[in-house]
């Protein structure tokens, strides 16, 4: 056999499992097989290597669906990133997720789902002031939620845990605790060992909490920041994300966090190879006392309505870098049009009406933010609906 020529290629001796009958014991046969030169170019001195490769044919296995914690941006068995600008609330919506996964409600869809426990590691945000509050205030059952406080060393005896080091340790404890449904790891960056710009780095070290994940059957959710200065012109939302494009790349999902122009907030899909990759929720940062400790002040997360669109738009939208004051002046006219005589109108037709003369649901959401629109909301569950008015009754 010979190497094409102009190519610096070294042969390497493999040992490769050959597929036998059952009957038949399993042949091992050494084949001279051409691979790209480890050695610098011009060095042709063959390498020999032992290793043996296994196969496992595709009908050997079993396949099944995604299992979702939330449909569509939470799922069991993946790792996710949440990122932001500093201010939008990520680790506040993070504890409305840990509480929603104790109870099984409060998702921003008005879902349901199973209860179990939650995990949570955080270099940044004391449980006892900041996050155990906020979980409180987002009606979390808090006997549910564990804290990752410290590890304990064969070689050193008792000290605190290192995401970059410690999710061996963290699975073990993952299982001992049994039923957990959410990690939720902040900042990610911290389960990086070296520099986090560079992508094998970032790559080598978030694949042992993408096999925590797949192994213990969670979802991962780690937090992490938007580059410095970036904005949404002109720029794809996951390349925003801080460090390396590696952590857009581990993460099955993506998740973006932004503040709005007029005060409010929206929550999008950035990616997501295992689903739909666009849409959102609007949400509210509200600050408020615990009821039983009143000298304790709280943020948690109020959902608001879904958002339709790609996250380029979304965030356009939010951080003011679109362009067109004569569209939303047109939608500003319609809505004081659909909206005379402060008679309320469904949310769904504002929207079907706005389409059918052009209007993009994203204009149109700038527009109802503008004119301050009451959104007031009736019924429950799958019957529930928004109705919009010009001002509040």
């Amino acid at each position: 056999m010979t190497a094409p020529q102009g190519t610096t290629r070294s042969i390497r001796r493999i040992s490769v499992i050959e597929k036998t009958s059952p009957e038949k014991s399993i042949n091992n046969s050494e084949k001279l097989i051409y691979s790209k030169s480890l050695q610098k170019q011009g060095n042709n001195t063959p390498f020999e290597v032992s290793i043996t490769a296994h196969f496992k044919d595709a009908v050997e296995y079993d396949i099944k669906p995604v299992h979702w914690l939330f449909t569509g941006f939470l799922a069991l068995s993946k790792l996710h990133i949440l990122a932001g600008r500093p201010g939008t609330g990520k680790t506040t919506i993070a504890m409305k997720f840990a509480a929603s996964t104790t109870t099984g409600t409060g998702w921003p869809d008005e879902s349901n789902s199973e209860p179990g426990r939650v995990v949570i590691w955080s270099g940044e945000d004391s449980p006892d002031d900041t996050l155990i509050p906020r979980l409180i205030q987002a009606d979390a059952d808090i006997k549910l939620i564990s804290f990752v406080h410290s590890v304990t060393d064969a070689t050193c005896g008792r000290r605190e845990f290192d995401p970059a080091t410690d999710m061996a340790a963290l699975y073990r404890g993952i299982v001992r605790i049994g039923d957990v449904k959410l990690l939720i790891i902040d900042p990610i960056v911290s389960a990086v060992m070296g520099d986090d710009h560079k992508n094998a780095i970032v790559r080598r070290s978030l694949q042992p909490i993408a096999d925590l994940a797949t192994a213990s059957g969670i979802a991962v959710l780690g937090i992490s920041h938007f580059t410095k200065g970036s904005s949404s012109h002109g720029k794809y939302p996951v390349d925003r994300v801080m460090g390396s494009a590696a952590y857009g790349a581990a993460a099955r999902i993506v998740l973006i966090a932004s503040k709005d122009e007029n005060g409010g907030h929206v929550f999008c899909r950035a990616k997501s190879n295992i689903g739909a990759d666009d849409g959102g929720y609007e949400y509210n940062l509200i600050q408020r006392p615990l009821t039983d400790h009143q000298e304790i002040i709280a943020s948690y997360v109020q959902w608001g309505d879904a958002i339709s669109g790609n996250a380029t738009d979304i965030l356009a939208e939010a951080e003011g870098t679109d362009s067109g004051d004569g569209k939303l002046n047109e939608a500003k006219e319609f809505l004081v049009s659909i909206l005379a005589n402060g008679q309320a109108v469904t949310a769904s037709e504002v929207k079907e009406r706005a389409a059918e003369i052009g209007i993009s649901e994203r204009t149109l959401r700038r527009a109802r933010k503008a004119l301050q629109i009451h959104v007031a909301y009736k019924g429950f569950s799958k019957d529930r609906r928004s109705y919009w008015t010009l001002s509040a009754p």
